[in-house]
């Protein structure tokens, strides 16, 4: 019923997974770790996607039937009973059928750890009226980049955490030249990261103000300024914003993105 796939499986280019596309961009991601669980059926009407210590994202044809849904699903949640699955993302609907089939095997419980709202940037708008420029992160913003990161964890998902902490990663980020800081009068003031590109799309992710430089629009210039760079290369931006947040939401509104749907994270217990 399940067989494996690869990042250039025709699933992943097909006409109702790219209808969905936005929302479940990291399967993506996950796709192309070879470590990673992949299965999807012969009809390419589900795919599962799961990275080692991650969610499980699975996606369900809008097309199918309840009965198969169902059927299919339950497959899905004997086959993984013991995979120690920390949660599961994919839309409400999705979501909760696996979590309520995987809880019924394992006897874990769940909860919704968070709601996330998925854009795509189709057109750029650019704010008006915001000094400085965009910058590629150099070597030696690792330790400010660091210190971000450990704030941007705390906004989001009220971590704290020392700089000191997030240096490996801020390293990483770095020497990948996927990493954007908006500087304004010789000083940085924010950062955006470009996480990962796909075929058809880029994803956006840790963008991050410190509270000493907010409401001056730099968030928003930094990701307008990151989005046109990336539409110019023939990629559409997209990325996820907690649906709690209604402020980053705006901020991404702003400047030009456009929501397509929403995605839950649910977590085991």
């Amino acid at each position: 019923m399940f067989v494996s796939f690869g990042l250039e499986d025709d699933v992943l280019h097909s006409r109702l997974f790219m209808q969905e596309e936005v929302e479940y961009n990291l399967i993506h991601l996950i796709a192309g770790n070879q470590e990673s669980l992949r299965l999807k059926t012969e009809e390419n009407d589900l795919i599962a996607a799961h990275a080692a210590g991650r969610n499980l994202w699975l996606w369900l044809s809008p097309e199918l039937t309840e009965e198969r849904r169902l059927s299919l699903v339950s497959q899905l949640a004997e086959m993984l009973a013991d995979r120690k699955l920390p949660g599961i993302t994919g839309t409400s609907e999705t979501g909760k059928l696996f979590a309520d089939a995987y809880s019924k095997l394992t006897g874990n419980s769940h909860h919704v750890r968070m709601m996330m709202e998925a854009y795509h940037c189709p057109q750029v708008q650019l704010p008006h009226g915001v000094g400085g420029k965009l910058q590629q992160a150099e070597p030696d913003d690792i330790p400010l980049i660091a210190g971000y990161l450990a704030g941007f964890v705390q906004d989001c998902f009220g971590m704290e955490s020392a700089p000191e902490d997030h240096l490996d990663y801020a390293g990483a980020v770095t020497e990948s030249g996927r990493l954007r800081l908006w500087i304004d009068r010789e000083q940085p003031v924010s950062m955006v990261h470009l996480a990962h590109q796909s075929a058809r799309h880029a994803r956006i992710n840790e963008v991050y103000t410190p509270r000493g430089f907010r409401k001056h629009g730099y968030a928003s210039a930094a990701v307008a300024a990151l989005c046109a760079e990336l539409l110019s290369k023939g990629l559409t931006p997209m990325l996820y914003a907690d649906a709690a947040n209604p402020d980053s939401n705006k901020v991404y509104q702003s400047v030009g993105f456009r929501r397509t749907g929403s995605i839950v994270d649910l977590r085991f217990q």
